[in-house]
């Protein structure tokens, strides 16, 4: 494949003159082209909305969402993943990010390590991957041989994929269920495809998981009500959570939180149905673990 050919690789003419602009200069250049991807990223919404559909039912039925990448990419997916335990409450295996050259390549780069589609197998068989799993294989390019080897063996095995590009027609939409293409364009640094590609991934990041977890009942209303307390900031947040979604003042919210076990969910559906810790608990159970049936219960 021409790589010259890809979008991601060409040179930018508004910064041609990179090297000769003020800091200034440069810096608004590159505030008006970061403002284009955005825009870029809505009109992959459509699809991004399909992918949610699909990693929703891969948790639904014990699966886990795995995100499989290279370089920035592959850094990008780490971030998601390593974010959602603390955000959401779900135990560190629910979100998986897999990174061409191992987890020490997150800091120092692993030369090679994408060329190699044989590296992605090895590295989903490692973590157990099972039919009732999805992978998001991120690649900028769209081509990175890494990701295209981990979708066709994710395939292989009956998982559901989607992939992740910053370019049209790309490689990777080929070989994945579900294609998410965001074309950002040349890059104010030519091919630096952790400028505007690596934004437009981040932000496709963000909404497969957010989404995901809303539908998964791990939000009420805009709040994390799932979220796990784990230092002193944590806990105040928790406290503010909780009385925002109970309409109440924080001294209530903190003893709900107390009789709860510091779970915040819970303390919510004790408050909102006026009813024991136990018997909230019990019925969040029931409820699929969702606030607004365990109250209406």
């Amino acid at each position: 494949m021409d790589l010259s050919t890809l979008g991601t690789e060409t040179r930018n003419d508004k910064t041609s003159d990179l090297d000769r602009m003020s800091p200034t200069e440069l810096l608004l250049a590159m505030n008006d082209e970061d403002r284009t991807v955005a825009d870029a990223v809505r009109r992959a919404v459509p699809d991004i909305a399909a992918a949610v559909d699909v990693i929703v039912a891969s948790l639904r039925q014990g699966g886990r969402l795995i995100y499989l990448g290279a370089g920035t990419s592959g850094r990008i997916g780490m971030l998601d993943a390593a974010e959602i335990p603390p955000t959401f409450g779900t135990t560190p295996e629910r979100v998986v990010g897999l990174l061409a050259g191992g987890a020490r390549a997150f800091g120092v780069a692993v030369e090679g390590a994408e060329d190699d589609p044989t590296r992605a197998v090895a590295d989903l068989d490692a973590v157990g991957l099972t039919a009732r799993d999805t992978v998001v294989g991120l690649a900028a390019s769209g081509r990175t041989p890494y990701v295209v080897g981990g979708l066709d063996h994710a395939r292989a095995i009956g998982a559901a994929t989607v992939s992740v590009a910053c370019n049209t027609e790309a490689v990777t939409s080929r070989h994945a269920d579900v294609a998410i293409e965001v074309p950002t364009g040349p890059e104010v640094l030519t091919g630096s495809t952790r400028l505007k590609a690596g934004t437009a991934e981040k932000l496709v990041c963000n909404m497969l998981s957010t989404a995901t977890m809303a539908r998964l009942g791990k939000v009420y209303g805009n709040l994390m009500v799932d979220m796990n307390a784990t230092n002193e900031k944590l806990v105040d947040r928790a406290r503010r959570i909780v009385a925002e979604a109970a309409d109440t003042d924080l001294d209530t919210a903190a003893r709900a939180l107390a009789a709860a076990h510091g779970h915040a969910k819970t303390a919510i559906v004790l408050l909102l149905a006026n009813c024991t810790a136990e018997e909230a608990s019990a019925r969040l159970r029931a409820a699929d673990d969702d606030v607004r049936a365990a109250v209406a219960a």
